[in-house]
């Protein structure tokens, strides 16, 4: 199976055209309060042209139904994430991926895991790392997507620990906060298909 790579925090054409040249996956546009938030026009501007085999994530935490909704219209996303939570309050078309957000510290019944969801820290963007060896436990029960304090020189450790379905990213591959750099995209999804291979 091959590895998901995720690049977030997207803001530019030139960001998402850096993240498919160098093998990502999937690209994420954070609509909640973040020093990389976009509004849906800007996000659907970004993404334009992007393959169809890439999936565009609209990343988000306790939005209102109005606020998803106007993601939803003017950003027409792959795959909402947000807090596993919010998903209970929200009006989501079964066309779209759900990729429920679960955070470190936070109680989690592995057998009321979804099929896909994303385990990070407990603050967003942080840069925060989570214990590996627990996302391991959860990652046999689904499709985890492990994200938090993930870089070029911890990615590998990472996915060789922890056996994640995908890898998430943004602040590692930032030349400075809100600003992706190409070269640390690329060498961030290199030393993450590095590690696919050795599994």
């Amino acid at each position: 199976m091959t590895l998901m790579i995720k690049i977030c925090g997207l803001r530019t054409r030139g960001g998402r055209v850096a993240a498919r040249a160098a093998g990502a996956n999937a690209i994420g546009f954070v609509f909640a309060e973040s020093v990389r938030r976009v509004t849906p026009a800007a996000a659907r501007d970004a993404a334009a042209g992007a393959p169809a085999d890439i999936l565009r994530v609209a990343v988000m935490r306790h939005p209102g139904q109005a606020e998803w909704q106007a993601v939803a219209d003017g950003f027409a996303p792959d795959v909402l994430q947000t807090d596993v939570a919010d998903f209970t309050a929200l009006d989501v078309p079964g066309t779209l991926r759900r990729w429920p957000v679960y955070r470190e510290g936070q109680k989690i019944d592995p057998a009321h895991l979804p099929d896909e969801f994303l385990y990070e820290g407990r603050s967003s963007g942080s840069g925060e790392t989570v214990d590996w060896d627990r996302a391991q436990s959860l990652a046999a029960r689904g499709r985890m997507i492990l994200a938090g304090g993930l870089s070029s020189a911890n990615v590998g450790t990472a996915i060789e620990r922890a056996r994640p379905w995908g890898v998430d990213v943004s602040s590692a591959v930032e030349r400075k906060p809100g600003e992706k750099d190409p070269q640390m995209i690329r060498s961030f999804i290199a030393a993450a298909r590095a590690a696919e291979q050795r599994l």
